[in-house]
């Protein structure tokens, strides 16, 4: 499935800007980004379920938000990119 993730993390303080790195490093193992905090991913339902996972256990609840956008298997046909950084397929080998 396509899926969207979205995070907002509160970065006011040196903890906030360290789960503001892990959580990118969590959503770079999924998918790739396509804004500052925004990655498309292609996942199944049980990476979908350790994704949320592993960043329910950096997040803090009470100053940060994630959201999640399951667009389905067909998700990617729908995208349309305008401007600079055109995306990658993520349905390629990801190796950089």
């Amino acid at each position: 499935m396509f899926v969207l993730v979205t995070y907002d993390v509160n970065t006011e303080t040196p903890e906030g800007r360290r789960r503001l790195r892990q959580v990118a490093r969590i959503c770079k193992n999924y998918g790739v980004r396509v804004q500052n905090s925004v990655f498309e991913c292609v996942v199944d339902s049980v990476q979908l379920m350790e994704l949320k996972f592993k960043i329910g256990e950096v997040i803090n609840s009470e100053t940060d938000s994630v959201r999640y956008y399951n667009l389905g298997k067909q998700g990617r046909d729908h995208v349309e990119h305008v401007g600079a950084k055109p995306g990658l397929n993520v349905d390629d080998a990801l190796i950089f």
